[in-house]
């Protein structure tokens, strides 16, 4: 049973940064291993709309604010995105009764957009 979801889109262009505000935002909203993946790719602020969207749908799917850096998207081995929560947010799932949260990310040059949604 769907217990939760949420959508959401992020224009690009808001994350293009230069270094010192890409550092500021970094510190405040994404995990380590977001920044080192975005770093790594060619269009990195294609992927910082994706993960700053996947984190306002888990908000939006759980139905509260989540701490920008309590949530994470980390990627399984064959590259689909999924969700990582850290501390006391490491329950949530558990609380809330759901077994699976389901993510996905999709960006273009210009926009990108995030679902999350969650099932019991």
């Amino acid at each position: 049973m769907i217990v939760g979801i949420g959508l959401d889109l992020a224009e690009v262009r808001r994350y293009r940064f230069d270094e010192r505000r890409l550092a500021w935002f970094a510190r405040r909203v994404y995990t380590d291993e977001e920044m080192a993946y975005a770093m790594g790719k060619r269009h990195w602020p294609e992927r910082l709309a994706g993960f700053f969207a996947a984190k306002e749908a888990a908000r939006k799917a759980f139905g509260q604010a989540i701490p920008w850096r309590a949530v994470g998207v980390t990627h399984e081995r064959t590259g689909k995105p999924a969700l990582h929560f850290f501390g006391r947010y490491t329950e949530l799932t558990r609380e809330r009764g759901v077994r699976i949260v389901h993510v996905t990310i999709t960006h273009t040059e210009t926009t990108a957009a995030a679902l999350v949604v969650l099932e019991s």
